[in-house]
């Protein structure tokens, strides 16, 4: 189908692969995140279950006959089809009959609980996560610096051009929704606004049947925005949440809450990095807690520019997250894992990429330049300690993604550096 004024995504070249391997595939994330712009884009024909055209005639014909609404040109886009969980048993089953590669696309903002769909779709279907938009999908960033190179490395120094610490604030407020790419300064933050009020309105009540404390919820969402990019344990949350709003949440309280906000995709945790090949050291098993987008966590905490420009501690928080979502984009383009590394010696790495080789880097990330020999610094003694350790493989690149820098160079102690708004997948 072709859609008019599309801007290509990093996912792409994935959707492709994964159509030409597999009778599906569901492109899962966020809502407004471009599902289904993308699914248009490789899609030729389409039925929206979400439609509300017709007193919603499309859902309810996906009710009463789910095979009428799945026949059409393939591949065929079924978009929303958690409205009516059993879409999904009755996919797998069109793939099974036809036996052939290519034909759905299913896109899905929210994860329905498993009552009325039975099977896993395993070797039928495959899952997708797409996320808000990167710096490089926006148009925000040169992409003179490829991501893979570095983790390969291959890189030349090259001057990359001056940034202005006001357009940073602005791209992690505005944050990668497509619908709000182009947005003026001063309407930036509506669109992660309205998010998580619809979120809270709406969306919730879509997916769960037992009743909810939105405000409690709000609450909730406000203390993982104090902290973003940490890795904040549920009891910490508790202990926020009383002691920042004078209000008592039970700990499975927030546990569920958490699991109705996982469902929605409203999260991009990133996992501990525990390869075995670490032997004797111990490493801390907390994920890292990041939003969808770094936009929602502005919100919530009213971090409007002119106040992060006055809080450099917060924005250094902000910042880490939008590096974070832009890397995690560019490693799954080719194959790598976005991950973080915390060991109880008191060594952490910001941002850890595995290769599909078992090779991985170590990446730490600055908002200023004054902060890269830091960095650097902190980046070697962890690869010495690697190699003291003779049961470890010591990451193959360091790299330093910093966002006050005018050029992409090598140091001479080996460190990579690369601007934000340099690089790409």
């Amino acid at each position: 189908m072709e859609i008019k004024g599309y801007k290509n995504r990093v996912i792409d070249a994935k959707v492709e692969e994964y159509l030409s391997a597999a009778g599906a595939v569901c492109i899962e994330g966020c809502k407004w995140c471009g599902k289904t712009w993308t699914s248009e884009h490789h899609s030729k024909s389409a039925v929206y279950i979400g439609d509300p055209a017709g007193n919603y005639s499309n859902r309810i014909m996906a009710q009463v006959s789910p095979l009428t609404v799945l026949e059409g040109k393939t591949p065929r886009l079924i978009d929303e089809w958690q409205e009516v969980p059993p879409l999904w048993d009755a996919v797998r089953n069109v793939v099974d009959q036809r036996a052939l590669k290519g034909q759905f696309i299913l896109t899905g903002s929210a994860a329905p609980n498993r009552e009325g769909k039975m099977h896993s779709g395993a070797g039928r279907i495959v899952r997708l996560r797409m996320r808000p938009m990167s710096l490089f999908e926006s148009g925000d960033s040169s992409g003179k610096i490829s991501l893979f190179d570095i983790c390969c490395g291959r890189f030349s120094n090259e001057l990359t051009g001056e940034v202005d610490l006001s357009e940073l604030v602005y791209l992690i407020v505005r944050g990668g929704w497509p619908g709000n790419i182009g947005a003026k300064e001063n309407q930036a933050s509506i669109l992660a606004e309205s998010y998580i009020q619809a979120v809270l309105d709406d969306d919730i009540e879509r997916i769960e049947t037992a009743n909810r404390d939105r405000l409690k919820m709000k609450k909730l969402l406000r203390s993982l925005a104090r902290n973003e990019s940490t890795v904040v344990s549920v009891r910490t949350l508790q202990r926020d949440i009383a002691e920042k709003d004078d209000s008592k949440v039970d700990i499975n309280t927030i546990s569920s809450y958490l699991d109705v906000f996982e469902r929605l995709f409203l999260f991009d945790n990133i996992q501990p990095f525990s390869s075995n090949i670490r032997s004797s050291v111990r490493v801390k098993q907390q994920e890292k807690r990041h939003f969808a987008d770094p936009s929602l966590a502005c919100s919530l905490l009213r971090a409007a520019p002119e106040i992060l420009l006055n809080d450099l501690n917060t924005l250094g928080f902000l910042f880490e997250a939008m590096c974070e979502r832009d890397l995690r984009i560019y490693a799954e383009s080719f194959g790598g894992n976005l991950y973080h590394y915390q060991d109880y010696s008191g060594k952490e790495i910001d941002a850890v990429i595995e290769m599909p080789d078992g090779s991985w880097s170590a990446v730490e990330i600055k908002l200023g330049a004054h902060q890269i020999d830091e960095a650097a610094k902190n980046l070697l003694s962890i690869k010495n300690s690697f190699l003291a350790d003779k049961k470890s493989t010591p990451p193959s690149s360091l790299i330093v993604v910093c966002g006050m820098t005018n050029a992409a160079y090598l140091r001479p102690d080996g460190v990579y550096v690369v601007p934000l708004t340099a690089l790409k997948f």
